[in-house]
């Protein structure tokens, strides 16, 4: 067996969205994310080296970890796309002319083909496992998490039916980590392709072999840093858009895809890149901030497309002067067309994403009070009904008003920073 050729980068720090505005000391917010993500990811680790908890009938003497099942209709297919894009150099590595980006996709399927696919390749989740300092425990424990997608099964639908939602993660998180919420939507009838930013994520294959890791992570993080690397995803974005709905498309089910219904979201800075996308891409006709600090500022002359901020209601209620808060304010300002400002009573940083579910399901703490499969369930459903109503154009009551079924959500009216 040939062993894969790790590109270098030294991984003792984390990383996962811009500091505070300038002036500002968060040291909560700081505590929040060694909690919610490396602590997490700690103990998880720990608890399958261990054993985790006991399973239970249902699951069986050798249960893995899961992924929760989708909660649409269709099957799902899942792929892998390997781009090159020739007309701009990587902005983290000297000397490479070109931008390699990994995709996932994941889609309707009239032909599963019994491939439950890997969540992530051994080496991924070593390389993930020690960043965080776990060395003690099997290093190959993440690739074994159980999906709910086949691998390479036939696309389905009809042509140009399928809306577009594109999903960025975490600043040195795999693009695997939004896996849950990418199934769920491919359940509804949604093609989701989750970008991996190459030298930004702790772990990229590619299929001849080579991972990538943080180079990123190694430069600076001061204001133009973070900057850069809001822009560089935006044009990730946008090519990949190329990529996905152009002439020469990479993927075989590209025809299904809608072109005028593509829309964004992103966990943390993968978040504050849908604003950015958004203002670089006219193509991307409505976007999600998932709990993400923004950047880049939304002009003076505003953008009227459809937009959802989406956070711990810790971290998020308005009002809360200068911090991560400051920058949604800001920004909400400038938001002239459709736009909701939610928060989510007791979840934490991981708790939106799995992280937090596979913590869960094998009783470990992240810090959370909300269980984090209420949080997973919160965004699946919050985030279809965004979809649904503004690339679907189906009415989402959920919407408009606190819902006596999500009572953890709160509609926040930053004009008189109260959310209810």
């Amino acid at each position: 067996m040939t062993m894969p050729v790790i590109e270098p980068c030294e991984m003792s720090r984390r990383y996962d969205g811009p500091p505070a505005p300038s002036g500002t000391d968060d040291p909560v917010n700081s505590a929040r994310f060694r909690r919610g993500l490396t602590v997490a990811t700690a103990l998880l680790t720990l608890a399958i080296g261990l054993g985790g908890p006991p399973a239970t009938a249902a699951d069986g003497p050798d249960s893995a970890p899961n992924l929760p099942r989708p909660t649409g209709p269709h099957a799902i297919g899942t792929t892998s796309l390997h781009l090159t894009d020739d007309s701009r150099p990587d902005p983290w590595a000297s000397g490479v002319d070109a931008r390699e980006l990994m995709v996932s996709l994941w889609y309707p399927t009239a032909s599963p083909n019994g491939r439950q696919a890997q969540y992530m390749t051994p080496t991924e989740s070593e390389l993930l496992l020690e960043e965080g300092g776990i060395t003690d425990v099997p290093l190959d424990v993440l690739s074994t998490v159980r999906t709910n997608a086949f691998a390479d099964a036939r696309p389905a639908g009809h042509v140009r039916g399928l809306p577009l939602f594109v999903l960025s993660p975490g600043f040195s998180k795999p693009r695997a980590t939004l896996t849950s919420l990418a199934e769920d939507l491919a359940s509804h009838g949604y093609v989701v392709a989750a970008i991996d930013h190459t030298y930004e994520s702790v772990a990229t294959t590619f299929p001849d072999g080579r991972v990538t890791t943080c180079a990123a992570c190694e430069v600076p993080h001061d204001e133009a840093f973070w900057n850069q690397l809001v822009t560089g995803r935006a044009a990730d974005v946008s090519f990949v858009l190329d990529e996905l709905t152009g002439a020469d498309a990479r993927w075989n089910g590209a025809r299904l895809i809608d072109p005028s219904r593509i829309s964004m979201a992103g966990h943390s800075v993968g978040g504050a890149s849908a604003v950015t996308s958004m203002l670089a891409d006219s193509r991307v006709r409505a976007g999600i901030d998932i709990d993400g600090t923004t950047q880049v500022p939304i002009p003076d002359t505003g953008l009227s497309r459809p937009f959802l901020f989406l956070g711990r209601q810790a971290q998020y209620s308005p009002g809360g002067g200068d911090g991560p808060v400051a920058t949604w304010e800001r920004d909400w300002k400038r938001l002239t067309g459709w736009k909701r400002w939610l928060v989510v009573e007791g979840a934490e940083h991981a708790s939106f994403t799995d992280v937090g579910l596979l913590a869960e399901q094998l009783g470990i703490d992240i810090g959370a009070e909300l269980p984090a499969t209420r949080a997973s369930e919160i965004v699946r459903r919050y985030s279809r009904a965004f979809l649904d109503l503004h690339l679907r154009h189906r009415p989402q009551p959920l919407l408009n008003k606190p819902s006596k079924s999500y009572p953890q959500v709160m509609f926040c009216t930053p004009e008189t920073s109260t959310c209810v």
